[in-house]
């Protein structure tokens, strides 16, 4: 099966190497390029693309805020000139940032890192199919692989999920429990009115929250930290009490 890629660039030689090097990988096709984020949109809405590779220095619309807009969840390597904007895309869970000029080696670890992910992702999918057959909800709790048995765990009981890099521990009133499965996917599965990604490697109950302090969030006897990407939206979402 083929992994889509959508180059997002407006240095033609930047794409023109990008594209070069993923040749000599038979699984990877270049669906389309392109050199601004506007028209990534378009593309995205037309097709199924599974990694982009994107620029953070573009016209109309920079790399980051291109990411914050995304309404579907590709993995995206980043490819750019510059270092200072490592921190903020990691942040934003992007699943690599390659410096220009991007050097085979260099791509080959990265791509590596995909291979990872969609392995995991690929075994998200199977606890999806445990859940139901459908993307709504109609229970209130899922199941999901903890030491080759499955485990049944209440949406009401959970605190938070803590991101373990190919793992994530939830975190619920009565236990900890530890599945192979990404924060990204696992937070899909967990119904949105009530549950809310604020950090890279944290998404939590807002009903489960009894403080705001800073720039944490407090349940039980844990400060979690927000990322400073979500830090508008979370406090919007908590302290007005609006959830959607």
């Amino acid at each position: 099966m083929k992994i889509k890629c959508l180059i997002v660039d407006d240095e033609p030689l930047a794409v023109k190497i990008i594209e070069k090097h993923l040749e000599k990988f038979e699984k990877y096709e270049v669906v389309k390029t392109c050199d601004n984020p506007i028209e990534a949109f378009d593309v995205l809405s037309k097709e199924d693309i599974d990694l982009i590779f994107l620029d953070i220095n573009m016209p109309k619309l920079n790399g980051i805020e291109f990411i914050k807009n995304l309404s579907s969840s590709p993995f995206i390597i980043i490819t750019s000139a510059y270092r200072e904007y490592a921190v903020e895309c990691y942040e934003l869970n992007v699943l690599d940032y390659l410096i220009k000029p991007i050097y085979l080696q260099r791509l080959m670890k990265a791509l590596n890192r995909v291979s990872r992910s969609i392995s995991t992702k690929s075994d998200s999918f199977k606890i999806v199919s445990a859940i139901s057959g459908s993307k709504t909800h109609t229970k209130d709790y899922f199941f999901v692989k903890v030491n080759k048995k499955m485990v049944k765990i209440y949406f009401k009981d959970i605190l938070y999920i803590e991101s373990l890099k190919d793992y994530v521990s939830i975190k619920t009133i009565y236990d900890d429990y530890v599945t192979h499965c990404n924060l990204l996917a696992m937070t899909k599965l967990i119904p949105k009115q009530d549950f809310m990604r604020i950090h890279r490697s944290y998404t939590i109950s807002l009903h489960k929250v009894e403080a705001i302090d800073g720039n944490c969030v407090q349940i039980e006897n844990k400060m979690i930290p927000i990322g400073r990407n979500y830090v508008k939206e979370v406090k919007t979402k908590i302290l007005n009490g609006f959830v959607q």
